[in-house]
């Protein structure tokens, strides 16, 4: 049964008895089947996606899917090879993972001529499946890298003098990753010049190297350099380009030699001209560079050895000056061949000509000797200089004994030509005055000899004054006002300031630069003086800034002169008008006189002028309230009652004056403090006519009935007290009211039978005077009401009621009959009460005296009223308490 199941078992069941037996013979026989390695081969292209199907190993190897268990392949390197392939453990499936193969990255070391492998060791298990499969993946290359140089910019030497076809290697040559036909093939230049081509050659690696080939003569003085691009190719489909900027430096050879620019020059010269006079100057030229480039001059040697000494020549600069004496005598004309010499060169030949005219005596001559700085003819004088500062001296030669000269000083200015001292013929030239550079910056002066024969000789002379840091800067404006409205945005122009430096050249260059103190908000432009505020001005935070702003020159010392800037800053409408509280609660006493102030709204604005005036208005109940507009004082029209309301809730807008108008509101809640004004109402019983049937065999101590009342008050205003103050039949304390609760009780027998009657006084606690009613209550002592008529009879029959007149306290005394039994103290507790009746009304009096003190003092305040809401609950119990101690005597 086993082996019919699984004949692929069995069958290699059989195998291992065959190896059991063969074991000795040749054990390595019998294991070979099983560890045999094998070895698949693929292929792919580098840079494929993730999922990308490689092959099938279970496939591959013929294995069959359907034995039990089944097949299950493992990696044996999971970190390295799932970096770039997946593996199917059931099916042996592989696939390329997230990870791109890049070809470069995977086989960098690898040589040009080596492939890309891959290298996989696969399990395939379980145990009695056993096989190891080397899996090996050849990564082709696929043409994804573009030529690169190793730099942005080649530069390459050529010298000028280089032959036609001459090559030169470009030694930065691209590199290109790609492997075969996708690396470098090719190079080749975007401009040529019409001079240059490329060529490519190949060494024995197979690297390209490009070769830069001269095509036209090379000349560094025409073009001194040629700057193109490179470009290097390669051979993919389609080729990616690389390129790089290519400099041809042309680099110079001495293949120029000197020429003069002038070869023959004339020079006539008086026999009395001074030593070292400039006679001439040769000057030859060069277009090579550098060494190739350097001249020197010469005399040849045909020119004598004394002409060689009395015409100095600089055999750097070329420039021939008078070394001597000339001998008018001896010579009268001079040839000078000079020689222009450069490195590997012929000399270039000029000739100086040089014309001497004898010198007879004649006219005098004016020889000048300047004391001040002097060039070509210019003297220069420091504005500073003080009056009377030397320029020069002017010497007259050349005069016979028999002549006189007379000189004198031509043009404007303050100078003075005067002779020097003892000396004759000695002329000195000065200042009379401080110059002023400002005012005149240079003087044409003429010195005019005059000789007695009648010859005039002129020598002109300029004198230019030299500037100096003598004026400061001066502001057009010393004091600027700017005014700018608040919330202007950053950095708003506010002015530009201006001033002024006579001065010339740098001392004439004004900058501008705020004061120390100046705010940082404010910024000024150095050079412009443009004055702008970098951030948004807020009046309510400042209204006006004041700051200095500097105007320094650039002159040695420095000078500077200062404006002051008010910057104003001009109100506008963005506060909204404020309530000094979120709300407003003001105690008012109820039927408080009309129009009388309530109390005052405090509101402000920070805004100025129109922006910040306030006015006030209600929104609701302005039927029944008013309010100044200026001052916020709010009034009623009319008294109050709190018994018909006494809450007030109103709604208060202050408006500004600005365009548009900001408001605000404000929520004002008038409380209406209860005045005693309102005597308490009996509701039981509900008429003095009204009656109550009373057995006589009620016994002392039964409640008979109640006096119920009301007051509209509150507070003490509403507590109210009952008591008996008159009566009608009966003997007197047959009943009792209790004075809390108006509860009365019967407290003696009724001996008679008809019609009792009762007035009670119902009164509160008011202050500082309290308010009462009174009600009469009927009782009809009989066992039955039989006679309605009759009783009625007797209530409207007019007959005086005995007054008890006892306060509501007294009922509270010892109950019974022995109350009424005659005893000796009765005058003593009549006057006992009477005393404590006095007691209690100057209680009241003090009481009522002190509320009103203190209610005329809180009348004063202007700000808000209030009025105490508690009454002086302790003072009244206090005095309560003892009138009840006095009453149990």
């Amino acid at each position: 049964m086993f082996n019919s199941r699984h004949p692929r078992l069995s069958k290699r069941g059989r195998l291992w008895g065959l190896c059991i037996l063969l074991l000795y013979t040749n054990p390595l026989s019998c294991l070979a089947n099983f560890s045999q390695a094998k070895e698949l081969i693929y292929k792919i292209k580098e840079g494929l996606p993730r999922g990308t199907f490689i092959g099938a190993i279970g496939v591959d190897l013929n294995l069959d899917f359907s034995v039990d268990p089944p097949f299950i392949f493992s990696l044996t390197q999971k970190k390295v090879s799932e970096q770039y392939v997946n593996l199917n453990n059931t099916t042996g499936e592989l696939y390329t993972s997230a990870t791109e193969i890049d070809r470069e990255t995977l086989c960098a070391d690898n040589l040009e001529g080596q492939g890309c492998v891959l290298s996989l060791d696969v399990f395939v298990l379980p145990q009695q499946y056993f096989q190891l499969v080397k899996v090996k993946i050849l990564i082709e290359d696929v043409n994804d890298n573009r030529p690169k140089f190793p730099t942005d910019e080649i530069t390459m030497s050529v010298p000028e003098n280089t032959p036609i076809n001459a090559r030169y290697a470009v030694e930065q040559s691209a590199v290109d990753p790609d492997l075969g036909p996708h690396g470098v093939q090719t190079y080749w230049l975007v401009n040529d010049f019409g001079m240059f081509t490329l060529d490519v050659e190949e060494n024995e690696g197979g690297e390209l190297t490009p070769f830069l080939i001269v095509t036209e003569a090379l000349d560094r003085e025409t073009q001194a350099e040629y700057i193109t691009d490179i470009i290097a190719e390669d051979g993919g489909t389609p080729p990616l380009l690389g390129a790089a900027t290519l400099k041809i430096v042309i680099t110079d050879v001495n293949d120029n030699c000197p020429q003069f620019k002038e070869s023959q020059i004339n020079v006539t010269l008086h026999g009395n001209t001074t030593k070292g006079v400039h006679l001439a100057r040769l000057h030859a030229f060069d277009p090579d560079l550098g060494a190739n480039a350097q001249i020197s001059y010469a005399y040849s040697e045909r020119v004598p050895r004394d002409t060689r000494s009395l015409f100095h020549l600089d055999k750097i600069t070329g420039v021939i000056k008078l070394g001597g004496k000339i001998d008018t005598g001896t010579a009268t004309f001079y040839k000078l061949t000079v020689l222009a010499t450069g490195p590997g060169c012929i000399p270039a030949v000029a000739t100086v000509t040089v014309h001497i005219i004898k010198v007879v005596t004649g006219p005098p001559t004016v020889i000048p000797r300047y004391i001040a700085p002097e060039k070509d003819g210019v003297v220069t004088i420091k504005e500073s200089e003080p009056a009377f500062s030397p320029i020069a001296f002017f010497t007259v030669k050349n005069i016979d004994k028999n002549q006189r000269v007379d000189c004198y000083l031509e043009g404007p200015g303050p100078f003075r030509l005067s002779p020097y001292q003892l000396f004759k013929n000695e002329y000195l030239l000065e200042t009379t005055e401080p110059l002023d550079f400002e005012r005149t910056q240079e003087y044409d002066l003429i010195l005019v000899a005059n000789s007695t024969r009648g010859i005039v000789i002129k020598t002109f002379l300029k004198v230019q004054v030299l500037d100096e840091n003598d004026n400061a800067p001066v502001f057009q404006q010393s004091l600027v006002e700017i005014s700018v409205e608040e919330n202007n945005p950053p950095n708003t122009f506010l002015t530009q300031l201006q001033a002024s430096d006579q001065d010339s050249e740098s001392r004439g260059e004004v900058l501008y630069l705020l004061g120390g103190d100046a705010p940082g908000i404010f910024v000024v432009d150095r050079v412009t003086g443009i004055l702008t505020v970098a951030t948004s001005l807020d009046r309510e935070e400042k209204e006006t800034y004041r700051l200095i702003v500097r105007a320094v020159d650039q002159g040695t010392p420095r000078r500077e002169a200062i404006a002051t800037v008010v910057v104003t800053v001009q109100d506008r409408n963005d506060n909204s008008p404020r309530f000094i509280n979120k709300d407003f609660t003001f105690f008012v006493p109820e039927n408080f006189p009309g129009y009388g102030e309530i109390g005052v709204l405090s509101v402000t604005d920070a805004d100025a002028g129109e922006n910040g005036w306030v006015a006030l208005s209600i929104l609701n109940g302005s039927d029944i309230f008013m309010i100044d507009t200026g001052r916020g004082a709010l009034r009623a029209k009319t008294s109050l009652d709190r018994e018909q309301q006494g809450t007030y809730q109103l709604w208060i807008e202050a408006v500004d004056g600005g365009e548009p108008a900001l408001s605000s509101v404000t929520m004002v809640t008038v409380l209406l403090l209860d005045v005693n004004d309102n005597p308490p109402i009996v509701l039981f019983p509900q008429s003095n006519q009204s009656y109550m049937l009373v057995l006589p065999n009620t016994v002392p101590g039964t409640s008979i009935t109640e006096v119920y009342a009301v007051d509209k008050d509150t507070g003490m205003n509403a507590v109210i007290a009952y008591s008996i103050i008159k009566r009608k039949g009966g003997e007197p304390g047959s009943f009792a009211i209790d004075p809390e609760t108006g509860n009365i009780t019967l407290k003696r027998e009724l001996s008679n039978r008809g019609l009792y009657s009762l007035l009670v006084k119902v009164s509160d606690h008011g202050q500082p005077e309290p308010l009462y009613s009174t009600v009469m209550v009927n009782f009809f002592v009989n066992e039955t009401v039989s006679n309605e008529s009759y009783i009625q009879s007797l209530l409207t029959r007019e007959a005086d009621i005995e007054v008890e007149e006892r306060p509501w306290y007294i009922g509270q005394m010892a109950e019974g009959p022995e109350r009424y039994e005659p005893f000796p103290c009765q005058p003593v507790l009549i006057a006992l009460s009477v005393t404590c009746l006095g007691l209690f009304f100057l209680v009241v009096t003090l009481t009522s005296y002190i509320c009103c003190r203190r209610f005329k003092k809180n009348r004063m305040k202007r700000s808000e009223v209030e009025i105490p809401l508690k009454i002086q609950n302790d003072s009244m119990q206090v005095v309560n308490r003892k009138l009840r101690q006095i009453s149990n005597i």
